[in-house]
């Protein structure tokens, strides 16, 4: 992956499947670049790819942050998603079983 397309892309599907949240802070920039082995000016394009399409806001001093959009889900609902993953797989449940038992959840 050395396109800033690229970058924007996995980022882009992190933020849509909620993988990060709302108000969840990006990695900077330059952590971005250096992870990747990119140069800083891709890896900025990135970032600017995702502000543009309004997923992400940057404030000097405050970084990058997942935006509040109707897409996103909140950054207090994906923790807790990522912890419902990890005790059913320390469990052994199956998605398909977790995933089910969500949805009967949800419906009560």
């Amino acid at each position: 992956m050395t396109e800033a397309a690229d970058i924007y892309e996995q980022y882009r599907g992190m933020i849509l499947s909620g993988r990060l949240g709302s108000g969840e802070r990006l990695a900077s920039v330059r952590q971005v670049a250096n992870d990747l082995g990119v140069a800083i000016g891709t890896a900025a394009k990135a970032y600017k790819l995702l502000e543009a399409e309004g997923l992400v806001t940057t404030r000097a001093g405050a970084g990058t942050r997942v935006s509040a959009t109707p897409a996103v889900l909140p950054a207090s609902v994906v923790a807790r998603i990522r912890e419902l993953a990890a005790i059913a797989k320390r469990e052994s449940a199956t998605e398909d079983e977790v995933v089910a038992a969500l949805r009967q959840v949800w419906k009560d």
